[in-house]
């Protein structure tokens, strides 16, 4: 599902996968894995180095920035969680925005 407006998380389960699109600020979320919101994501006009995972934890409004998505040694972040500041915080932000 892709979210492009307020949705609060409480809706949607207490775990999921998001994908975020750093520059059209929306998310994709709810689906088995991260590639698949990436996916669906693309399939909506994404551009791949704009994407980024992370897990959202409904019950205490937790965010964690792992995912395999965010393994992009070119774009320097050479782990699974988002090492860059500025896309974390993008990140963080675009999901609060959307879901808390």
């Amino acid at each position: 599902m892709i979210i492009k407006e307020k949705t609060p998380v409480e809706q949607l389960g207490s775990f999921v996968k998001v994908v975020a699109d750093i520059e059209r600020k929306i998310i994709s979320l709810g689906l088995e894995l991260h590639i698949d919101c990436a996916e669906e994501l693309l399939k909506d006009g994404s551009v791949p180095k704009n994407l980024w995972g992370a897990n959202v934890y409904a019950e205490n409004k937790r965010i964690d920035f792992v995912s395999l998505i965010n393994v992009r040694p070119a774009d320097n972040n050479h782990s699974m969680e988002i090492q860059l500041p500025e896309i974390r915080e993008k990140v963080e932000a675009i999901i609060k925005e959307l879901l808390f």
